[in-house]
């Protein structure tokens, strides 16, 4: 507990480039979470997801993009809700990563996806506390309901069993495009490379050093710049 906490992540993460923002075109909506998960703490908010889901309810499929380090526990559910009461297929593509909160988005998804390259990793519930012993007490015993009702989405979509859950989410286990696919948790891996990587993740005790994507850059022509130089010097002659 002494690194694993959300502030910390937030703190981390505070220069970079968060987004979330929805698309539509046509009957398909986009749904981009590339932020933390959370309104507090200025990521994500469920209730603006909610509620921009609701604007467009004869959408036929929508489309969640994601590449989030996680964020807060009940946000990410409310947002699997969100997606899950619409009638819309929902497809998840993990285009970077997905961590704690940001999987309960995922499982969401009738389909998954994960880029080459991307990661996916659950962990147990935690939260920062201040009180007496029976407020801790109680913290500790809604942890353990937050757990137990993630494991269970985790096995409904995996159809590993409860103690296998467990014992990846005591772990705090990062899986790699290719084990996640193997542990059931994507149905699939992308043609596509992992984007956007560069998250700041040492607020987890097991996070693996992650390379940051370089961006994709339009070189110049310059062979056609020059072609064009050549006929303006001949129009002007």
């Amino acid at each position: 507990m002494d690194r694993m906490n959300l502030l910390k992540l937030i703190k981390d993460n505070a220069e970079k480039p968060r987004t979330w923002s929805i698309k539509a075109e046509g009957d398909e909506l986009v749904l981009y979470i590339y932020d933390v998960i959370g309104g507090f703490f200025g990521g994500v908010n469920a209730q603006e997801v909610a509620e921009a889901l609701d604007e467009h309810p004869h959408a036929t499929s929508i489309h969640v993009r994601i590449n989030s380090p996680g964020g807060d526990v009940f946000d990410g559910v409310a947002i699997g809700d969100a997606l899950k009461r619409h009638p819309a297929q929902v497809y998840a593509h993990i285009d970077g990563l997905a961590a704690s909160a940001a999987t309960g988005v995922a499982m969401a998804a009738d389909w998954v996806e994960i880029a080459e390259g991307g990661m996916f990793m659950i962990h147990n519930a935690w939260t920062i506390v201040m009180g007496n012993r029976h407020e801790m007490t109680a913290t500790a015993t809604l942890l353990g309901k937050v757990d137990a009702d993630i494991n269970k989405t985790y096995a409904k979509k995996t159809g590993a069993s409860t103690e296998q859950i467990t014992e990846w989410m005591d772990a705090e286990t990062w899986f790699t495009a290719e084990e996640a696919k193997e542990a059931g948790f994507v149905d699939a891996i992308a043609d596509e490379e992992a984007q956007n990587r560069a998250w700041k993740l040492s607020a987890y005790k097991n996070a693996p050093q992650i390379e940051p994507s370089e961006p994709t850059v339009e070189r110049p022509d310059f062979a056609a710049m020059e072609r064009r130089l050549k006929l303006l010097e001949k129009s002007t002659a």
